[in-house]
């Protein structure tokens, strides 16, 4: 033990000595529980007061909450992953082992008790303890109990801490995965096959993004992290799976902020015979179906403000967007007025790029601003859609939609390109791009040869996972949201 512990921790660290001298073993191999306490109170909630179930022991165990020594009895409360509970125990009923453990028990050790339920006379529902271990004694004292981790940066550093004293932030999590676990079914429901993509891949692509690299050693070649399941989820498509999704945890190695970290979890789901207007009903269902299953109503609750979630959802093309927001009508307007324009919203574009770029750049800074209720931005340029199949009926578009809420671009979707020439071609000026963009996508012969052999009229959406969940469980920041965000080094 250190000259400098924590006397917090070397008062922990001096009864766990005891313990020990004692011959009580505070570290068991197993707790053989009977129950869980969530279980016990949905069983027993209708007991009258002062009534008590003595020929009923029951076995449960927990993170000791609270403790109130009362002289020859005492109070404590005791927690598990499903709810808490209140024990009342007895010293004169218990056995010296068990009397001697409660004598060294501290707040945050985990305990095993075995007794009956009862009801007290403030009609509070209870376990009579009439055995008491200790199934791991601590040294790291708990965060205050009434305001538990209030540092922020404690908090996403030292998760576990934040979960063992804050039962919203458990809910939050328990809530992500209940948003997981429905849009898988969803989209089984309709068919859909879930299948894995690889995550060290020789070429990454399927997004605009910077990816993060590694070396395989036996093979000696450089490898990247997923950026995006796009093109092997479109190989599966030319398999013959006409129906595949993925929800998978993908790399980015960018920048963080409110909405963004470098790992996070991405649906992607892919349809043959349809296209991005048929896929954007489909789109509006499951985040409809989602409000109503996590919340109880398609009007949602975010920081304040309502969402109405209730389909159909507004449609808004980029142009219009453009129009409307920052005045300027991209049709019509040369490339130095479009250019001007980015620079007066605030661009930081050093020189022109393409035109459609810059449209682009003018629909970020002027329209997103505006998207708080569910909308569709639909008819992309083509310059920044190079996977994407051109528009019917608009010359230089191409069909894609970006659905948003809470201002917050919360997915990407395409009519697929399947032509394999115009996928080369464009494949071609995005490999030239990098020599000054490092986000475009590289070549992928592979993939080219996949789009040869065949792939069907397909639709193709992307939804982040993490956005959707900040959205339903009312959080500000995917670090509430994500169990462990990524930190910089302490």
């Amino acid at each position: 033990m250190s000259e400098k512990e924590n006397p917090l921790r070397a008062e922990k660290r001096r009864k766990l000595n005891e313990l020990r001298e004692a011959g009580i073993d505070v570290f068991p191999h197993t707790y053989e529980r009977s129950t869980v306490l969530a279980e016990i109170r949905k069983d027993f909630d209708n007991l009258e007061v002062g009534e008590a179930k003595e020929e009923t022991h029951f076995k449960v165990a927990g993170r000791l909450m609270t403790k109130r020594p009362m002289g020859k009895a005492a109070f404590f409360n005791i927690q598990d992953q499903s709810s808490n509970m209140q024990v009342y125990l007895r010293k004169d009923e218990i056995s010296e082992e068990a009397k001697k453990a409660f004598q060294l028990v501290d707040l945050g050790d985990i305990v095993g008790i075995e007794g009956f339920v009862f009801k007290t006379k403030k009609g509070e529902l209870s376990l009579h303890c009439k055995n008491f271990q200790i199934l791991c004694k601590t040294l790291e004292p708990l965060p205050e109990k009434f305001h538990g981790v209030q540092d922020v940066e404690i908090k996403y550093r030292h998760r576990h801490l934040d979960l063992i004293t804050d039962p919203e932030s458990r809910k939050v999590f328990e809530t992500r995965s209940q948003i997981i676990r429905e849009i898988r079914r969803f989209l089984d429901d309709r068919g859909f096959l879930e299948v894995e993509t690889p995550v060290l891949q020789p070429i990454y692509g399927g997004a605009a993004a910077f990816p993060f690299t590694t070396h395989h050693r036996a093979l000696d070649m450089k490898l990247y992290m997923k950026i995006s399941p796009e093109l092997y989820l479109k190989r599966l498509v030319v398999g013959g799976f006409e129906k595949v999704y993925e929800v998978s945890r993908n790399f980015r190695n960018e920048g963080i902020d409110r909405s963004h970290n470098p790992e996070f979890t991405l649906l992607e789901w892919y349809e043959a015979y349809t296209d991005y207007n048929y896929q954007m009903d489909q789109f509006e269902e499951l985040v409809c179906h989602l409000a109503k299953t996590i919340t109880g109503s398609e009007k949602v609750n975010y920081q304040g403000k309502e969402i109405d979630f209730t389909t159909p959802w507004k449609r808004l093309s980029v142009y219009d967007g453009v129009k409307e927001h920052a005045g300027i009508d991209p049709e019509s307007a040369s490339d130095d007025e479009i250019y001007n324009k980015a620079k007066e919203l605030g661009s930081d574009m050093k020189k022109p790029k393409s035109r459609g770029e810059m449209i682009m750049e003018l629909f970020e800074l002027a329209a997103e601003e505006h998207l708080w209720q569910p909308t569709f931005v639909i008819d992309h340029p083509v310059e920044v859609s190079p996977l994407t199949k051109m528009h019917r009926d608009k010359k230089g578009l191409v069909e894609r939609f970006e659905p948003f809420a809470a201002c917050m671009e919360i997915g990407n979707a395409y009519t697929e390109l399947n032509d394999p020439e115009d996928q080369l071609a464009r494949l071609k000026e995005q490999e030239a791009k990098r020599v000054v963009d490092e986000e475009a996508q590289p070549m992928d012969e592979d993939f080219i040869h996949a789009i040869e052999t065949g792939m069907p009229p397909t639709g193709g959406v992307g939804l982040g996972v993490e956005r959707i969940v900040m959205i339903l469980t009312d959080r500000h920041s995917i670090r509430d949201i994500l169990l462990f965000p990524t930190m910089k080094h302490k």
